[in-house]
């Protein structure tokens, strides 16, 4: 289903992206609106899935979530049946926060939270114990620069 995006919705979705705790009555008034017409407006751009689910950010290192691994996995097995069983692991790891297929030299690239690099010795040795992989190539992240969930909203066209 495609939705029509207008300015007032970019801002609304701007502000949900910016806090989606605030209240209905904090968004109105940030978006210069009243209160029905930003919850319609809102319940409008959830039914069309361009809202999807809400959560909260939780700071992974003061949770002891010290270690951000990149992992490259190159196979050589393209098999549905293996590809079932490969993303079936990778859903069934909780340390697995992104997942990503490839185009070009590197078949998948996984972003894992670990506590330390052994806890990442851990999810590897499970990880090639469950499906067969051709290479895998873990970089430890020395320092996060930019994290973000925010979309650029502004390159939203308008009506």
């Amino acid at each position: 289903m495609t939705v029509r995006i207008d300015a007032t919705d970019r801002k609304i979705l701007a502000e949900l992206q910016r806090d989606a705790g605030q209240s209905l009555d904090e968004i109105a008034r940030r978006v210069g609106s009243s209160k029905t017409p930003v919850w319609n407006r809102i319940r409008k751009l959830r039914e069309a899935g361009v809202i999807g689910r809400q959560t909260m950010v939780l700071d992974a290192e003061s949770l002891g979530f010290e270690a951000c691994f990149f992992v490259l996995i190159r196979t050589s097995e393209h098999e549905a049946e293996w590809q079932a069983k490969f993303l079936k692991a990778l859903r069934d790891r909780p340390e697995v926060q992104e997942a990503h297929r490839l185009a070009g030299d590197i078949d998948y690239i996984l972003k894992v939270r670990v506590k330390n690099a052994r806890a990442y010795d851990v999810f590897y040795q499970a990880l090639i114990s469950e499906v067969k992989v051709h290479n895998v190539t873990a970089l430890l992240s020395m320092e996060e620069i930019k994290s973000t969930t925010l979309l650029p909203l502004e390159a939203v066209a308008t009506d």
